[in-house]
């Protein structure tokens, strides 16, 4: 059963809105939740998508543009309020911890608990994050400051045993079933070859998600998230301002639609609205004329990978 998801809890774009919240998500997988981007009212977000705040170990910032970070001390002082012992990990371009140092020194607050920084400072892909199930990678991206999107991908699953066709064999013991969900055949003490597909089925399929946030349309993205099964990708403004969004740093929603078209992405979310919008439902009526399977994200709501 895939219980894999996204919630995003803000997606508006830098400049503060009523109905809307900076740039923010909680990714659920493989047991663990990535908090990405932290902008201003992040905490609260959290509290209202029923999440317990210290069930999140890792954050990953994008860069160091407020509407993507702003939120971070709020959550890092709750931790100390809450008296959170175990280790924060925060993946980010190199200066965030400097900032939350000033903040720390001049409000005299102590934070008890250890936090890991892990600097991001490539212009290449890299591989931040490994454990048995998951891998994440960065993504360059190209904005007015230096910038990452985030990749992750689950390690290739185990077969699931066909128990009725293993007890077909007497030989096979329990303590041969690692190697068969593996993937390897059983050979009988005559020399007898059972494959391996009729002692199992079919391995679930490893889910990935990546998140691409503020960045000009960039085609040199595409060749990392190839068959990604739910893309999120920023787009600030409609197509007609395509050179002014380019100008900024930005992307729109056509630009949005082709890189989820030639990467052959399952699903698109789109994101980071302009202000000047009302509407942000006209995003998606842009986009699927490029891209059909695309979504405009709902504040708190699960999007299952």
């Amino acid at each position: 059963m895939n219980n894999s998801y996204l919630i995003i809890l803000g997606f508006n774009s830098s400049l503060p809105n009523y109905n809307y919240h900076p740039t923010s998500q909680l990714l659920f997988i493989k047991n663990n939740y990535f908090l990405i981007d932290c902008g201003e009212g992040t905490q609260s977000q959290i509290l209202k998508s029923k999440i317990k705040l210290n069930k999140i170990d890792y954050i990953l910032i994008s860069h160091l543009h407020g509407d993507h970070y702003f939120g971070l001390i709020s959550i890092l002082s709750t931790y100390q309020l809450l008296r959170r012992q175990k280790q924060l990990t925060i993946y980010a371009p190199r200066g965030l911890k400097q900032i939350l140092n000033i903040n720390f020194k001049w409000s005299r607050t102590k934070i008890s608990y250890p936090i890991k920084f892990i600097y991001l400072t490539s212009l290449k892909q890299k591989k931040i994050f490994e454990n048995k199930d998951l891998k994440i990678y960065t993504i360059p991206l190209k904005h007015t400051i230096y910038t990452n999107g985030f990749i992750f991908k689950e390690k290739k699953k185990l077969k699931n045993l066909n128990i009725k066709n293993i007890k077909m064999i007497k030989e096979i013991k329990i303590k041969d079933y690692l190697k068969i969900k593996q993937g390897y055949n059983f050979k009988k003490k005559n020399g007898h070859i059972i494959p391996n597909n009729f002692l199992t089925y079919k391995s679930p399929k490893p889910l990935s998600y990546a998140y691409c946030s503020d960045t000009k349309y960039y085609p040199n993205i595409i060749k990392y998230i190839k068959n990604i099964d739910l893309l999120y990708h920023e787009s600030t403004y409609l197509h007609k301002f395509y050179y002014y969004a380019y100008l900024r740093g930005h992307s729109t929603s056509i630009s949005a639609a082709k890189i989820a078209m030639l990467s052959n992405t399952k699903k698109l979310i789109l994101g980071h609205f302009s202000n000047r919008y009302i509407n942000i439902n006209i995003f998606k009526y842009e986009a699927i004329t490029i891209f059909k399977n695309t979504i405009i994200p709902k504040i708190l709501k699960k999007y299952y990978i």
